[in-house]
């Protein structure tokens, strides 16, 4: 199994050092040809604009879009989670406009730039998960087959639809990697039921 990191902006190599920690390889995607290679997708944190620019730049944007229609698993932190959003509040044009969630750019202001909070993630365990927002998007609201995995006061930090996971924190720069266990279990359900068929 290997799982991919785009690599065009943003904290990557984070995101690649903590799944390397679990045994599995990993490949910093900058180009189409390497998506053949690969079971899953980290879209890490940046500036959406830029990855969003970089992913047409590279013609990067159809074959991931095309790919996590058909069940490849992808996992967006912070800007990725914009990336990922069907709409962005305010924006002319999302991204890759894959997940069923309506996504809010800087939901927290100027004012709270950056801060941790312990969060409540049932899906990892009881212990709260500490994250990290920096300048964090959230989600304005979700469509019937997203599942919100995650608060934070009333906003929507963490959701996931099928094959897809998205998180308004950077989970990478804790030393938690639950989430980063959590996808790459659902790399491995992606990965059964592919050679199921």
């Amino acid at each position: 199994m290997r799982i991919g990191v785009l690599a065009l902006q943003g904290a990557f190599r984070e995101h690649a050092n903590i799944i390397r920690q679990f045994g599995v390889e990993t490949e910093l995607v900058k180009r189409d040809f390497q998506l053949e290679g690969i079971d899953g997708l980290v879209i890490p944190g940046g500036e959406s604009t830029a990855i969003g620019k970089l992913l047409r730049e590279y013609q990067l944007l159809e074959p991931i879009r095309d790919r996590a229609k058909h069940g490849f698993p992808v996992f967006g932190t912070c800007a990725g989670m914009i990336v990922m959003a069907r709409e962005i509040e305010g924006a002319e044009e999302p991204h890759l406009a894959i997940m069923d969630m309506v996504v809010n750019r800087n939901s927290f202001g100027r004012q709270r730039e950056s801060f941790e909070a312990n969060l409540d993630v049932p899906v990892v365990g009881p212990e709260s998960f500490p994250a990290v927002f920096i300048r964090a998007p959230h989600v304005v609201r979700v469509g019937a087959g997203v599942t919100v995995l995650c608060n934070y006061e009333d906003r929507i930090v963490a959701a996931r639809e099928g094959n897809m996971l998205a998180l308004s924190f950077h989970p990478e720069l804790t030393g938690d990697a639950r989430l980063h266990a959590y996808f790459i279990q659902m790399v491995e359900a992606a990965n059964a039921v592919q050679h199921s068929h």
